[in-house]
């Protein structure tokens, strides 16, 4: 076996808050947990008692009721944890009224924002009290067009604890893109900013707007949030107010918090789209809450008063993710705007300046700074960090060399894993009582029963790739797909594949130290000579080729078989000859299997990707194959797929 690359000492074991939720357990249940697979296999087993427990320990304002846990007649489609319960997501966020830092907002252009627990209360109340003037009412959806800053939360949390469902796109989505989700949800008001900051440019969203409201039906009024206009003009738009208006009649009073069931719809989230009308993935109140609670103090060990950042948008998951940790009492560090303008160091200036102990990212931006010789740990002060997160696709094993070389050697790194599906990580995420090893999540997260199953439905050996699948119930499954009464579309998109567990689509595999290594999605696994291999496994190998800058990999249905091919986009001074095209080759073949090497390797100049930075593979494939792409809305750079179409190379063999 391997060694790790960093693991907890006693003392640091002893400081978290899982080993304090460890002797919390041992007081209600005499079950005395000496590791984290212990305490997980337990968790998986006594379910109901697990989040019973949880639910004190982490200090959830509701009613839970007298069940913890309905099973549907054994059926995990269906299942509902604490059907008795009543809870408000926004309640348990504001629940201090005091003079401690909730929220940090550092927008690109320089500007910086800070607001208290009480203060942001007062704001919530205030916008509260304009949206039930505005006739918002229970079950009502409000959207947001915004970037990741205060106003933002504030909206949101109105909305919620009126028992509203909040739903939100950032401002670099087109007009397709927007209208393509908030169209299919029907809100009844809309805020949004007059423009944003990107890459040292001012950019202009109110003429999107205009066009964003002809597309939604029902649609009462827009609230404009002045953020990027030195003058705005909102004559064109139809009911619009300015924000300042919309509440200037409101002064802040104690909240009336609706508090609904635990079930009730909190965030309607969507999927990319990428194949076609992006999802309306319905989340709940509780769940919601439940679960992040569980990844926010037992995971990845928030505490109160930390400030904690990530890097996202509110066009992702991550977002909702990332603000629910003020029901932790943290302090919620935002940033808007690109990580490397002015230059690489701006979100590390954030971290150093706030004292960050929490920091998340995407590992496609670790990779960026890797290649672009970017050492925080040689510039910035980070005495205050004690985990740095990674999601949005696997974390290649040399991010994992640089972050421990280049930011910080005594860290607890945690490679997670989730999804928009399930508003978290719980399929895979770190724990800070455990080791870290090289290129591996730590493992599924407490209460979820994660496995892998082959293909002929049965548990793969270690080291054997197949689907991941959770096998028993976990209370941020959605509570519906909006407008899929009946429930075909979420029991098609889940539990269709195997009987009566979650099969969340992806290639992984377990390891020999009970974490997990993710190949990529099934659906876009390769299949040459009938045996399915992952592309990470290519992009793994490729990491250390100083000529490639980025890749994809696809396979090509050619001569009743499938051939593996390869996109490049090279870095500048080399040519994409054949002698370059054997050292990739080769290259591959050692790194991973002779089944991996590529039959075609094409230099490309872009690659598409979704607006929270994945490649979008299955996209490439379409178009290859000539299928086309259902919405391109859905990318950052739909103009990149006219770089696959009717290619000459994949014409021959």
């Amino acid at each position: 076996m391997s060694n790790p690359l960093w693991s907890p000492s006693q003392s640091q074991i002893n400081s978290t808050i899982m080993h304090r939720f460890m002797g919390q357990v041992k007081e209600r249940t005499g079950n005395d947990f000496k590791d984290y697979q212990s305490l997980w296999r337990w968790s998986v087993d006594e379910k109901e008692v697990f989040w019973d427990i949880l639910w004190d320990f982490c200090g959830v304002i509701g009613d839970k009721g007298d069940r913890v846990f309905d099973d549907n007649d054994g059926q995990m489609f269906g299942s509902k944890f604490f059907p008795e319960g009543r809870v408000n997501y926004a309640e348990n966020m504001l629940k201090n009224r005091d003079d401690k830092c909730a929220l940090v907002f550092r927008s690109e252009n320089g500007s910086e924002e800070q607001v208290t627990r009480s203060q942001l209360y007062d704001k919530v109340s205030q916008w509260q009290q304009a949206m039930v003037a505005s006739g918002v009412v229970e079950g009502d959806r409000v959207a947001g067009y915004m970037p990741n800053m205060i106003e933002t939360i504030i909206a949101a949390l109105a909305a919620i604890s009126l028992g509203a469902i909040w739903s939100s796109a950032s401002p670099d989505f087109g007009v397709r893109g927007v209208v393509d989700r908030f169209g299919q949800v029907k809100p009844k008001l809309l805020i949004c900013v007059d423009g944003y900051y990107y890459n040292g440019k001012t950019i202009d969203v109110l003429a999107k707007v205009k066009d964003v409201q002809r597309g939604l039906d029902g649609l009462e009024q827009v609230i404009i949030v002045p953020y990027a206009g030195s003058d705005t003009d909102i004559s064109e738009l139809e009911n619009a107010t300015m924000a300042d208006d919309f509440i200037e009649a409101c002064t802040p009073k104690d909240i009336e918090f609706n508090r609904v069931k635990f079930n009730h719809p909190l965030f309607i989230m969507f999927s990319s789209g990428t194949t076609g009308a992006p999802k309306c993935i319905t989340h709940g109140h509780g769940g919601t809450l439940l679960q992040h609670l569980k990844e926010h103090q037992l995971h990845c060990n928030i505490k109160p008063n930390d400030k904690v950042f990530y890097f996202t948008s509110c066009g992702g998951m991550m977002w909702n993710w990332h603000v629910t940790a003020i029901a932790s009492d943290a302090c919620v560090l935002l940033f808007d705007g690109s990580p490397f303008y002015p230059d690489g160091n701006v979100l590390w200036d954030y971290t150093s300046d706030h004292g960050c102990s929490f920091f998340g990212t995407s590992a496609k931006y670790i990779e960026a700074m890797n290649v672009n010789n970017i050492k925080p740990k040689d510039t910035h002060d980070l005495s205050a960090l004690r985990s740095l997160a990674s999601t949005g696709s696997p974390l290649v094993p040399s991010s994992f060399d640089y972050v421990y070389a280049s930011i910080k050697s005594d860290l607890h790194l945690a490679s997670i894993y989730g999804g928009t599906d399930i508003i978290s990580a719980s399929f895979g995420i770190g724990n800070p009582i455990s080791p870290v090893y090289r290129g591996e999540i730590q493992g599924a997260a407490l209460s979820t029963d994660v496995r892998i199953f082959n293909a002929d439905g049965n548990e793969a050996a270690i080291g054997e790739a197949g689907d991941l699948i959770c096998a028993t119930p976990f209370p941020s499954m959605p509570v519906s797909f909006w407008g899929d009464d009946v429930g075909d579309k979420y029991h098609k998109a889940y539990f269709k594949k195997f009987d009566n567990v979650w099969c969340h689509g992806d290639w992984v595999e377990k390891t020999e130290h009970g974490g997990f290594t993710v190949h990529g999605r099934s659906d876009a696994t390769l299949n040459p000579g009938g045996v399915r291999i992952g592309t990470a496994e290519i992009y793994g190998t490729l990491e250390s080729l100083s000529y490639i800058k980025d890749s994809v990999a696809i396979g090509q249905d050619w001569d009743g078989d499938v051939r593996v091919v390869l996109f490049v986009i090279l870095n500048d001074g080399y040519l994409l000859d054949n002698d370059l095209i054997g050292k990739i080759k080769a290259q591959i073949r050692k790194g991973a299997t002779p089944r991996h090497v590529p039959s075609k390797v094409i230099a490309v100049s872009d690659i598409p990707r979704t607006k929270s930075g994945k490649i979008t593979e299955i996209a490439v494939r379409d178009i290859v194959m000539g299928r086309g792409v259902n919405n391109k809305e859905a990318l950052a750079n739909p103009e990149s797929l006219e770089l696959y179409k009717d290619l000459e190379e994949l014409k021959v063999g």
